[in-house]
């Protein structure tokens, strides 16, 4: 079955705003939220296809991609949800403000909902890599080192000395919030806070870990493989899932975000998937022809320029470029032909270049190759 629309599926135009496309998200999941449509595999479906599709719609920069190419500009995933297999767990980690904090927005007005006791996040890391074309272009495997709160092997990430027990929260009673009911001409109104005391948690430590001071978790730099797939951008963002940081005293880790950085090569421009190369040749070699060396992403290559090649002409080597990062294949590497003039010549050169000059072959032929670069450009493409 084809999926819907992420705009159909929120309502909202295609030229929304994020503020609209934010509350429209808000009024859907409401609609369906699990508290309010219990034991209903309809509703749960219809509240993770909203999720997926302000996981998308709410970023800039997948929106971008998405308003581009449409659900095949997801596929290549660079982080999130990546369009599928989502819990309920990341739905409330990841948008939970969005319901004001503890991931249920029935709980601050019907008092219920029983999901206080979901699992804390930790936060997300961000960090710059930079590759180089050739890593660009045919994937690579990087070890770097990254500075993240880990949990602490000496209380297990309960933050009590010794692995002593936690207390339970005298004052929310080991919920993690407290109730407050006010009286008003509508009946009685219930709004949920999280608990001051134990700041959510339900519990309290007595004896703090010497070793990481009652926090159960230490920061701690640690070396991580990443495995980059070819055909990354500038910009993009890639995630490692539980690769964050480990929250206080027990949770889900957060991601690791990798944003990608492109180093700039001194022969070879990228221009999306295209390669592209500036060859200059002598208007001898442009006259007579001749074979050269060009390099390439997958090492130098001899190509064949014609005889009487004008400057400005493109040549173009097939499945020279780069992959693809959604698989729609390789690109080609373009040769921009740049024919160069000599700026001083002997007396002998010059001479020859005289007697040349009133030569009918070297005078301009319109209509025999002498066309303009965007006329060259337009037949190219």
């Amino acid at each position: 079955m084809a999926r819907r629309d992420y705009y159909e599926i929120l309502g909202v135009s295609r030229d929304a705003t994020p503020e609209e496309i934010k509350k429209a998200y808000r009024k859907t999941a409401i609609k369906f939220h699990p508290d309010k449509n219990p034991d209903n595999p309809e509703a749960e479906d219809q509240f993770k296809e909203a999720a997926e599709a302000y996981e998308v719609l709410g970023d800039p920069e997948k929106r971008q991609r998405y308003d581009q190419f449409g659900h095949d500009g997801m596929r290549g995933g660079t982080g999130g949800f990546g369009g599928g297999g989502m819990s309920m767990d990341d739905i409330f980690s990841q948008f939970g403000d969005i319901f004001g904090g503890s991931g249920s927005p029935f709980e601050s007005f019907f008092g219920g909902g029983g999901r206080s006791s979901r699992q804390r996040r930790g936060s997300n890391l961000r960090i710059k890599l930079k590759l180089t074309l050739d890593e660009i272009a045919h994937g690579v495997e990087k070890k770097i080192k990254v500075k993240r709160y880990t949990t602490c092997d000496t209380c297990g990430g309960n933050g009590a000395e010794n692995g002593t027990a936690l207390r339970t929260c005298p004052t929310c009673n080991g919920s993690g919030q407290t109730r407050k009911v006010v009286n008003t001409m509508l009946g009685q109104m219930v709004s949920t806070n999280t608990c001051p005391n134990c700041g959510g948690e339900g519990k309290i430590v007595d004896e703090r870990c010497g070793t990481c001071r009652g926090e159960g978790r230490n920061l701690e730099e640690e070396v991580i493989t990443v495995k980059i797939p070819e055909g990354v951008g500038e910009g993009m963002q890639l995630s490692m899932s539980g690769k964050g940081n480990v929250p206080k005293r027990g949770g889900v880790p957060g991601d690791l975000l990798i944003v990608i950085e492109e180093k700039e090569d001194e022969e070879l421009k990228r221009d999306g998937t295209n390669i592209v190369y500036d060859l200059h040749i002598s208007f001898v070699d442009a006259a007579l022809g001749t074979s050269v060396e060009v390099p390439t992403i997958d090492g130098k290559v001899k190509i064949k320029i014609d005889q009487g090649t004008q400057s400005g002409k493109i040549l173009r080597l097939r499945g020279k470029g780069i992959q693809d990062i959604n698989g729609y294949g390789k690109g080609d590497q373009l040769i921009h032909v740049n024919v160069w003039t000599p700026r001083s010549l002997s007396s002998e050169e010059k001479k020859i270049l005289e007697n040349l000059r009133n030569s009918p072959n070297f005078q301009p032929q319109p209509g025999k190759g002498d066309k303009s670069f965007f006329e060259r450009m337009k037949e190219f493409f």
